[in-house]
C-alpha cells in the first residue's frame, strides 16, 4: 500500500472525510437488495417524509436510527433492503403550494384542477430533491433503486383496489355524517386530525319561551352562534322538573321557529339546568339524537366558516362575528340572561391551526370495528406485532377498542381521486378501479382521500402488492422493523397494521420500535413560534454528520423524548477526533503492514489478550444492546472501549513493543493492533459511516467498502479471563500510583520509589513478568515487589485487589516545606468548620432558611470536617 493509502492527515477534517464518500456508496450499489437466495432477507421501509418541506431534526433522529439497523444487518450478511419513499401529504402540501400561488396573486380556481395538479407536482419534485440532498448528508443507506411516492402509479393502483374491495365488502360507505371540518382548507378532517387545546370561553344561558304559555325552559351554550339551527330541546325521561313539558313545542328566539321538547336519554339530569337545546346539523351527539327523534336537520354554516342562508340576518357574518352580534341581539331580547367564564377543550386542525367546526356533511368512511377486532384478535397470537417500548402496545390497542368510524373523504385537488362516479341523471353510485365505459354520462367524485389511506397502504404497496407475485412482496413482505415517533402510533401505525392484515392477512412489520419527541435543551418542543429549532444540516455543517448522529443514537432511551445539546454535539465531535488520533497513531506504526501480515497465533503479550478479550466483549454487548433498539447502551459500551480502553490504555502499552527491539513482539502488537482497529471501525460503523470508511480503507483489509464488510463475531479462542483479570490489577496499581502523585503535587517526571506488596507469590511473579509497564507508566526510581517488603516508615500507601502499595514520603516531598502548607490548609479548613458550625448554631438561621439552605450548610460542615481531618492525619504521619 502506498503511503497515501496508509496515512491520515494530521487533523480530522469533518467535511473533507464526508464529501465524496456517499457517492461512493451508492456508485458501488453497496446499499442495493441483491435478492441473493443465499442470504436472509431483512427490510424496513422508511416513514415517508412529506414533501413540503425540509426534514428536521426529528426526521434526522428516526432516519438515523433506521440506517444504524439496515447497516448492522448488511454486514451480518442480510440481503437488506431499506425502502425509501415520500408522502404526497394532501392537505400539507396543497396550502403550501396554495400560499406560493397567493404570493403571485393567483388561485386554485383560476388554474383549473389540471393546472394546479402541474403546479403540485413541480412543488414535489423541487422538494423530492431536497429531501435526497439531505439523505446524503446524513449518510442514509437507502435503495433509491426502489424509490416510491405515494401518487405514483403503482401506489395509485393499490389504493384503488382497496377502495373498491372495502366498499364491496360493505367496508367503505357514503353518508351524512356530523364531521370535523376545517374551514380554513374547506375540507373533512379525521378525528386523529384534530388537536384539542385549552382555550378561555364562555357559557352563555339562555331562556326559550315555551308557546302559548307563561314558562321558559333554561338552557347554556358554549356556541349561541349554532342555536339558528336548533330542532329540538331535549330532556331526561325521568327528570320531575320537566316531565309536563316533554311534547310541548317552544319558539326558537330570533328565528321564531317552533321546536319540540323531547325526552332522551342521554341527558345528564345534574349537569347545568338538565336540558340541552339540539343542533343536529352542527353538534355529534345532538345528531345521533336528533335520529332517534327523526328531527330535522338545519345547516346554518358555509363551508368556510361563514353563515348561509338559515341563519337569516346574519347570513355572510364570519363564525365568530355573528356569535358577537347574536349575543348582543339575545341580551336585548332578554333571552339571554347570564355569561360566565368556562375554560373548555376546544378542537384545532392540526394543518392549518383552525378551530375546527363539527360540521354535517356528505363524505366517505371505513367502518372501523370489524377491522380492528380482527388486529385486536391478532396481538394474542403468535404473529403479534411487537412494541419496543412495550408499554406502547396498550396504547394501541386502548385506541383500538374504542374505534370510531373514519372519515376518509377531503375537499382537495391534490391525492388520490376518490374512485366513484355519479351518474348524471339516475344518480347512481358506481365505484371501481377503471372508470365507467359510458364515461360521458357520469361525473367523477370531487374529493380526494385522506392522505393516511394511502400512507396505511406503504409495507407493502410500496413492495409490489396488489401482484402477489411480486418478487420484492414475495421476498421482503412482512417488513422486519418499523421505526418511528410515538405521536403518529394512531395516525400511521394502526392503520398500517388493519389494512395489512386485512389485504395481505400478515402483519405488516414484526417490530414497532417508538422513539419520542426531540426538544430544546430546556425540554421544550421546538416550534416556529419560540424559535428554537434547530436545523440539521446546520448541525452537519457545524460539527459533521457522524457527530450529530452518534448524539441522536445515544441520547435517549426507546420511546423517551430526546433533549437538544450543541455541547452534547460538541463532546461526540470529540469522540470522532480521538477515533481520528488514535487510528492515525496506528497507522504510522503499520505502514508496509499488510493484511497477510496479520499473525494472531503466537506468543501474546498480557496487553494484547486483555485488548482481544475487551474486543469480544465489546462486540457482545454492541450486538446485543443493537439488536433490542438500546442504542445508548450499545454507545456506551464502544464509547468506553475506544476511549477509555483501546485510546488510553492498549495502545499507550503497545508503544512499549512498537518502539522496542523485539521484532516479533513488534509484529504481534502490529497484528493486534491492525485486527483491533479494523473491528472497532466495524463496530462503530452503524453509528459513525464516514469517518470509519475514511479509516477502514486506509487499514489493512479485505473488501470494497466496510459497508459490506462482516459485523464483528465473538472468536472464543481469544477470550481470556485470567489477562482481564492481570490486566485490571496492573491498571490499579497505574492509576493509583498517579493518585498518590496527584495528592502530593509529584510530577510523573520526577522518579519515586515503588514498592508492591503482594498476597501471594503467584501476584508477585504476575507482576514481575508485567514489570516493563510499571516502570513505564509510574516512572519508578526503583521498583520492588514481593510477598514481603521493609515497608518505609513515613509513606503513601494504596491498597488493591491482592497488593498493597507503598511509597515512601522522602522520594515525594520537601518535608519541612510540606509541613508548612499543610499547616496553612489545617487552619484553613479549621476555620472554614467554625463558621460554618457557628451558622448552623444559630437557630435563627436554621428555623427561618428554607429545608434546602440548611441541608446543604450541613453537608458543607461534613465535607470540611473530613477534609481537616485527613489533613491533621497527614501532619501526624509527616511529624511522627
Amino acid at each position: 500500500m502506498s503511503e497515501k493509502e496508509t496515512s491520515l492527515p494530521s487533523k480530522y477534517d469533518r467535511q473533507s472525510v464526508e464529501k465524496n464518500r456517499y457517492k461512493f456508496w451508492i456508485d458501488g450499489k453497496f446499499f442495493e437488495a441483491t435478492g441473493d437466495p443465499e442470504k436472509e432477507p431483512f427490510s424496513i421501509v422508511i416513514p415517508p417524509p412529506n414533501v413540503t418541506g425540509k426534514l428536521h431534526l426529528g426526521h434526522a433522529w428516526d432516519t438515523t436510527m433506521q440506517d444504524t439497523i439496515s447497516r448492522m444487518k448488511r454486514m451480518q450478511g442480510y440481503d437488506v433492503l431499506w425502502l425509501p419513499g415520500m408522502d404526497h401529504a394532501g392537505i400539507a402540501t396543497q396550502a403550501k403550494v396554495e400560499a406560493k400561488l397567493k404570493e403571485q396573486g393567483k388561485s386554485r380556481y383560476e388554474l383549473g384542477r389540471e393546472k394546479f395538479l402541474d403546479t403540485a407536482w413541480e412543488w414535489k419534485e423541487e422538494y423530492a430533491q431536497f429531501i435526497r440532498a439531505q439523505w446524503e448528508k446524513l449518510g442514509l443507506g437507502v435503495d433509491y433503486s426502489r424509490e416510491r411516492f405515494t401518487l405514483d402509479e403503482g401506489l395509485s393502483n393499490a389504493v384503488k383496489e382497496v377502495f373498491v374491495t372495502l366498499y364491496e365488502k360493505g367496508l367503505i360507505y357514503r353518508g351524512e355524517y356530523i364531521i370535523n371540518w376545517d374551514p380554513q382548507t374547506k375540507t373533512a378532517l379525521s378525528d386523529i386530525e384534530v388537536i384539542y387545546e385549552e382555550v378561555q370561553g364562555k357559557f352563555y344561558h339562555m331562556k326559550y319561551p315555551i308557546k302559548d304559555s307563561d314558562e321558559t325552559i333554561e338552557i347554556a351554550t358554549t356556541r349561541p352562534e349554532t342555536m339558528l339551527g336548533d330542532t329540538a330541546i331535549a330532556v331526561h325521561p325521568e327528570d320531575e322538573r320537566y316531565k309536563h313539558l316533554v311534547g310541548k313545542t317552544v319558539v326558537l328566539p330570533i328565528v321564531g321557529r317552533e321546536i319540540q321538547i323531547v325526552a332522551d336519554d342521554y341527558v345528564d339530569m345534574e349537569f347545568g339546568s338538565g336540558a340541552v337545546k339540539i343542533t343536529p346539523a352542527h353538534d355529534p351527539n345532538d345528531f345521533e339524537i336528533g335520529n332517534r327523534h327523526n328531527l330535522e336537520r338545519v345547516l346554518v354554516m358555509n363551508e368556510d366558516g361563514t353563515m348561509n342562508e338559515n341563519a337569516g340576518k346574519y347570513e355572510g357574518l364570519d363564525r365568530f362575528d355573528c356569535r358577537k352580534q347574536i349575543v348582543k341581539d339575545l341580551q336585548d331580547q332578554g333571552v339571554l340572561f347570564k355569561i360566565e367564564e368556562h375554560t373548555h377543550q376546544v378542537g384545532h386542525s392540526e394543518r392549518s391551526g383552525a378551530v375546527v367546526e363539527p360540521y354535517l356533511s356528505t363524505q366517505w368512511f371505513v367502518k372501523m370495528q370489524p377491522l380492528a377486532d380482527a388486529v385486536v384478535e391478532m396481538q394474542d397470537t403468535d404473529d403479534k406485532v411487537n412494541f419496543y417500548p412495550p408499554r406502547f402496545e396498550r396504547t394501541y390497542l386502548n385506541w383500538m377498542d374504542n374505534i370510531r368510524d373514519w372519515c376518509i373523504s377531503r375537499q382537495l385537488w391534490w391525492g388520490h381521486r376518490i374512485p366513484a362516479w355519479y351518474h348524471k341523471e339516475t344518480k347512481e353510485v358506481y365505484v371501481g378501479k377503471e372508470a365507467p365505459a359510458d364515461i360521458a354520462n357520469w361525473v367523477q367524485d370531487e374529493d380526494v382521500l385522506d392522505t393516511w389511506f394511502s400512507s396505511a397502504l406503504w409495507p407493502f404497496s410500496t413492495m409490489g402488492w396488489p401482484d402477489e407475485e411480486a418478487e420484492d412482496f414475495k421476498r421482503f413482505f412482512p417488513t422486519d422493523v418499523l421505526v418511528t415517533g410515538y405521536d403518529i402510533i394512531f395516525f400511521w401505525v394502526a392503520r398500517m397494521i388493519f389494512q395489512s392484515k386485512e389485504f395481505t392477512g400478515k402483519k405488516p412489520f414484526k417490530d414497532v420500535l417508538m422513539h419520542g419527541l426531540i426538544r430544546d435543551s430546556e425540554g421544550r418542543k421546538m416550534s416556529k413560534s419560540l424559535g428554537n429549532g434547530v436545523d440539521p444540516m446546520d448541525v452537519i455543517e457545524k460539527y459533521g454528520a457522524d457527530s450529530l448522529r452518534y448524539f441522536l443514537l445515544t441520547g435517549s432511551t426507546p420511546g423517551q423524548d430526546l433533549r437538544f445539546y450543541w455541547e452534547k454535539v460538541e463532546s461526540t465531535w470529540n469522540f470522532a477526533n480521538k477515533v481520528w488520533n488514535a487510528s492515525r497513531f496506528s497507522l504510522m506504526n503499520l505502514e508496509g503492514f499488510t493484511y497477510d501480515d496479520i499473525d494472531l497465533s503466537g506468543e501474546k503479550s498480557l496487553a494484547d489478550k486483555w485488548i482481544l478479550t475487551r474486543l469480544n466483549e465489546t462486540i457482545e454487548q454492541v450486538t446485543k444492546n443493537t439488536n433490542k433498539y438500546e442504542f445508548g447502551e450499545a454507545g456506551r459500551h464502544l464509547y468506553n472501549f475506544i476511549w477509555d480502553e483501546l485510546c488510553d490504555w492498549y495502545i499507550e502499552m503497545a508503544k512499549l513493543p512498537l518502539y522496542g527491539d523485539n521484532e516479533n513482539e513488534k509484529t504481534m502488537t502490529q497484528s493486534v493492533l491492525a485486527y483491533v482497529l479494523d473491528q472497532t471501525m466495524r463496530l462503530l460503523h452503524p453509528f459513525m459511516p464516514f469517518i470509519t470508511e475514511e479509516i477502514w480503507q486506509k487499514l489493512p483489509h479485505q473488501g470494497e467498502s466496510i459497508t459490506v464488510a462482516r459485523w464483528p463475531e465473538v472468536r472464543s479462542e481469544f477470550h481470556d479471563e485470567k489477562a482481564s483479570n492481570e490486566m485490571k490489577r496492573l491498571v490499579s496499581i497505574i492509576k493509583s500510583v498517579r493518585n498518590i502523585r496527584s495528592e502530593v503535587d509529584t510530577p510523573m517526571s520526577k522518579q519515586v520509589s515503588l514498592y508492591i506488596q503482594t498476597e501471594n507469590q503467584d501476584i508477585a511473579d504476575e507482576l514481575e513478568n508485567n514489570r516493563a509497564y510499571v516502570e513505564r507508566f509510574c516512572n519508578p526510581s526503583e521498583l520492588i515487589i514481593s510477598t514481603e517488603v521493609d515497608v518505609p516508615e513515613k509513606a503513601m500507601s494504596a491498597v488493591i485487589t491482592g497488593a498493597e502499595l507503598f511509597l515512601p514520603l522522602e522520594g515525594l516531598i520537601d518535608f519541612d516545606k510540606e509541613i508548612e502548607r499543610l499547616e496553612k490548609e489545617l487552619d484553613k479548613w479549621t476555620n472554614e468548620v467554625e463558621r460554618v458550625q457557628k451558622k448552623l448554631a444559630n437557630q435563627g438561621f436554621v428555623n427561618k432558611a428554607p429545608q434546602a439552605v440548611v441541608d446543604e450548610e450541613k453537608r458543607k460542615e461534613q465535607d470540611y470536617l473530613e477534609k481537616q481531618a485527613k489533613v491533621k492525619t497527614r501532619l501526624t504521619e509527616l511529624k511522627g
